[in-house]
């Protein structure tokens, strides 16, 4: 079977981790294939902001928790985040935003790594604590939360797949 069609098929959304950050070069090489995801008229108004500092990470956790009224980590361990963000002066950021998660979690598999969308991003970007620390790294512009992309090594095997649901295709011919 195609490799791509088979990571298609295989992955699943990973909810335990070790305690060990992938390595650079790994978490680059998600990057990357996020990075070239398609976009709307190709504006590629999407970035990612990876977050592998403990302490950033545990904020950025705390305050996604804090947003779904929780208080155990919604990053379910994961060392490593990487945050989908959108110019919200592109019409299709949203769109966009979310071909770059699906890549992310694509190539996350494909790699031996666990992946997961953990939603919030939008709310809590929206914090203007959260837009100062992006003007504090330099990010300019209005940017929207797309997704949090949790990352690390599964701790675990993958879970099982669910029976996919019938009648989700309609051939017109």
């Amino acid at each position: 079977m195609n490799e791509i069609l088979k990571a298609i098929e295989e992955r699943r959304s990973v909810r335990r981790y070790k305690n060990e950050t992938p390595s650079e070069e790994l978490i680059d090489q998600v990057i990357e294939a996020g990075l070239n995801a398609a976009s709307g008229r190709n504006l590629q108004g999407a970035i990612i902001l990876a977050v592998t500092n403990k302490e950033i990470r545990d904020r950025l956790s705390a305050d996604n928790a804090a947003v779904m009224g929780a208080s155990s980590d919604p990053f379910y361990g994961a060392p490593a985040v990487l945050v989908v963000l959108a110019d919200r002066s592109v019409r299709t950021s949203v769109y966009d935003g979310s071909l770059v998660a699906g890549n992310i979690m694509l190539a996350a598999h494909s790699l031996g790594l666990g992946c997961c969308w953990i939603h919030r991003a939008k709310e809590v970007f929206d914090m203007p604590v959260w837009r100062e620390y992006l003007r504090s790294l330099g990010i300019e512009g209005e940017y929207e939360g797309v997704a949090n992309m949790i990352l690390g090594y599964p701790d675990g095997s993958y879970p099982d797949p669910k029976p996919r649901l019938p009648g989700r295709s309609v051939k017109v011919k």
